[in-house]
């Protein structure tokens, strides 16, 4: 909100007041005398006075005591007319006393009087007690009497002024501080109808409105309290109170603050085309005070609501995701903290869940499709699950579900999630990887259990898509030991401790070895083989393989140039990992080490997965044909395994088929095996494709092979896999 116009006050007038019937007109004094002509004769010469346009109210007390006890249940005594001389010689002085400390009422006006001057010397009184005036008896005549008084209440007003100017100050600086705490702009209404209740020292009764355009209509009560809270959202032209509208209405039109004797509406200028009005009631008269004091309110509101948007706007890029219009992983984090789990309360879940092949999908779909999805799946996770259980977005394609088990179980979240999200291209099918974490009996901060639920997240994706896993202290050890193993496989990458090993790739008919495969291995620092299986898959979740994947082909490809420089004309094969092929500069990276290793692009063949091949078609394909610009060629590893769709492998720039070992295996066990391997060979053929059988052990595997009219084939039938000096040694033997 912009500042707001101070200079443009109207006063609207009220009933006039009478002063004689209203009890906040009086001015309190107190008598204290063990003498009851004094009570009377000060009341009889008292009582009709006006001092500063109120009339006295008088109260008695006969000894200290009583006027200590009057003193604390009484409120807002201006004036205590003491004597002297009670109980004892000194009642009176040591009542001032009881009056300043124990009571601690210092704006009150103390006026000692005695009969007996002698037992309290004037100046000896006035230095040593906090006492207002010192007056005797015998000297105090109605008019003398009259003035006292007058002086006294004239100086405890100032003093009283002075105090509430100083506490509205106060306040007013709270409530600017408190404001910019504020959640959002139904609180700051709230907040600004009870900072103006606070500084008038009257109960909240009012209501603030906001308006976007002319008339009532346009006008809608954002907070209300006491007899208007009822009002809340409504229109100021629903209002029942014709006066209060007309008010509210008067106040945005003439964008100026409309103070009367009892209500004040409160004008403020929103800087993002909406105006405000706060209206408050007020049982007393306002006085001048207040009014000034509501000026200097006005300024600094003004002021804070101007950062009101702002600050909501910061708070929901801190806790909101934009995309989803859900909390986010800040958010659910401290709603977890935020729990309050007594005794008895079912423990709750929290569960991430996570869509599988994400990356995947928006390479075949686009980024559009991706965020169409991403809030497809939030609206329906939101609307589906009770208000009590909380929904976030914790990451780029994961969503955190917080509730009771009878809710947060995989059962329930993935009958939720069981029907196909619709989107610009029809009905997409959509797989979930779910990871659980239960609360345990002690305590554990939002951000732990986050942590666990993605332990357990992970644990479920290591055995493919679409699965469960609920973290366990067996899934805490395997993820710790997954992430030594990661620490280890990045020290032995850095230290050069991994190396390649060659596996022969020869041809059915004639026998010759015409390729070689290109295998990372690992020797660890003990001396064991760790194997491929175990840090391949890591590699591939950490990103580290796209690093490895850069080092294999510029090595497997010098090696190859060295084998060429002795003779050996072989084709070298390298795998590419989905992560290494979804790489902007990987055709860029394969050019550039053939041209620095001199390798002629024929002689290297590039081997990926058929879900690597299958996903992001179009991406795909114009990458499959710019390596084959090159002259590399493709081949299709562990064929049969996935889901490949024929007329995408009709259409596919590959060179060679690989029949998955799994396959080649099963050919001595049963006619399955071997009827995949024909049909695998048979599409080969049709294709116009060569095809190698991998994990060859046996010469009746080799020999079904044969008949069945695969190409080739590599396996412990007639070699390992070998470093580059035992390989040139292996083939020089076969010449």
């Amino acid at each position: 909100m912009s500042s707001i116009d101070d200079d443009c006050i109207a006063f609207v007038e009220d009933e006039p007041l009478d002063q004689g019937n209203d009890p906040a007109g009086f001015w309190s004094i107190l008598i204290v005398d063990d003498d009851e002509d004094v009570h009377q004769a000060t009341e009889f010469a008292l009582k009709d006075v006006l001092v500063l346009g109120r009339r006295l109210k008088f109260l008695h007390a006969y000894d200290s005591d009583a006027a200590i006890d009057i003193l604390r249940s009484e409120r807002g005594i201006a004036v205590v007319l003491l004597d002297v001389v009670m109980e004892s010689e000194d009642a009176g002085l040591r009542a001032v006393g009881r009056i300043r400390r124990e009571l601690a009422l210092a704006n009150v006006r103390i006026i000692l009087r005695t009969g007996q001057p002698g037992y309290a010397p004037e100046l000896d009184a006035i230095s040593s007690y906090d006492i207002n005036d010192y007056k005797t008896k015998s000297e105090l005549t109605r008019n003398k009497l009259y003035t006292t008084v007058t002086a006294a209440i004239r100086s405890y007003d100032q003093i009283e002024r002075l105090d509430a100017s100083r506490r509205g100050l106060e306040l007013i600086i709270d409530g600017a501080n408190r404001f910019i705490a504020e959640q959002g702009l139904q609180a700051f209404a709230a907040g600004v109808i009870t900072q103006i209740a606070a500084l008038l020292g009257v109960p909240p009764e009012g209501m603030m409105c906001a308006c976007s355009g002319p008339g009532q209509d346009h006008c809608i009560v954002l907070a209300a309290a006491g007899r208007y809270q009822g009002l809340v959202s409504h229109s100021l032209g629903d209002l029942g109170d014709s006066a209060v509208s007309q008010m509210l209405t008067h106040c945005l039109r003439e964008r100026r603050n409309q103070l009367g004797e009892r209500s004040l509406a409160l004008f403020f200028q929103g800087s993002l085309g909406r105006n405000f009005a706060a209206y408050i009631e007020s049982t007393a008269a306002i006085h001048e005070i207040d009014r000034h004091l509501l000026e200097v309110f006005c300024a600094n509101i003004a002021i804070c609501g101007d950062n009101v948007g702002l600050v909501e706007r910061l708070r929901n890029t801190a806790y909101v995701d934009h995309l989803t219009e859900l909390p986010n992983r800040a958010a659910q984090i401290e709603a977890i903290d935020r729990q309050v789990h007594p005794p008895g309360a079912r423990s709750k879940l929290l569960a991430l869940i996570d869509i599988d092949q994400f990356s995947e999908t928006i390479d075949v779909f686009g980024y559009r499709f991706g965020d169409l999805l991403l809030q497809s799946i939030a609206q329906r996770l939101r609307s589906s699950l009770p208000s009590d259980v909380h929904v976030a977005r914790v990451g780029g394609d994961v969503f955190g579900v917080y509730g009771v088990e009878d809710i947060v179980n995989p059962v329930v979240l993935r009958e939720i999630l069981f029907d196909p999200f619709e989107s610009e291209a029809g009905f997409q099918s959509v797989s979930f990887s779910l990871g659980f974490v239960r609360e345990g009996e002690a305590p554990v901060s939002g951000a732990d259990l986050l942590r666990n639920a993605a332990i357990a997240l992970k644990r479920a994706k290591v055995d493919g898509t679409g699965n469960d896993a609920y973290y366990t202290a067996e899934v805490a050890v395997q993820t710790r030991e997954r992430v030594r193993l990661l620490q280890d496989l990045r020290a032995a990458f850095d230290s050069r401790r991994l190396f390649i090993a060659y596996q022969p790739q020869i041809d059915l008919l004639s026998g010759r070895v015409v390729g070689v495969e290109a295998l990372l291995r690992w020797r660890n620092d003990e001396g064991q083989f760790v194997s491929p299986d175990q840090f391949i898959p890591v590699a591939e979740q950490s990103g580290l393989i796209v690093g490895l994947g850069a080092w294999v082909l510029r090595t497997a490809l010098g090696a190859q140039r060295k084998l060429a420089a002795a003779g050996f004309s072989l084709r070298m094969a390298v795998n590419v990992s989905a992560i290494q092929f979804r790489q902007p500069d990987f055709i860029s990276l394969v050019e550039t080490a053939l041209a620095d290793t001199q390798v002629d692009p024929a002689m290297l063949e590039l081997e990926i997965t058929e879900s690597v091949a299958m996903y992001g078609w179009g991406q795909v394909q114009e990458r499959l044909q710019g390596l084959k610009k090159q002259g590399v060629s493709v081949a299709i590893d562990d064929f049969g395994t996935g889901f490949s769709s024929l007329s995408y492998l009709d259409r596919l720039p590959a060179d060679c088929l690989k029949i998955d070992r799994a396959f080649v295996s099963a050919l001595d066990s049963d006619q399955s095996g071997a009827r995949i391997a024909e049909m695998v060979i048979q599409l080969g053929k049709r294709l116009g494709m060569r095809v190698l059988a991998e994990g060859v052990e046996d010469a009746a595997q080799l020999q079904t092979l044969i008949d069945l009219g695969c190409n080739e084939a590599q396996g412990w039938y007639y070699a390992k896999a070998m470093q580059e000096d035992e390989l040139s040694g292996w083939l020089a033997s076969r010449r």
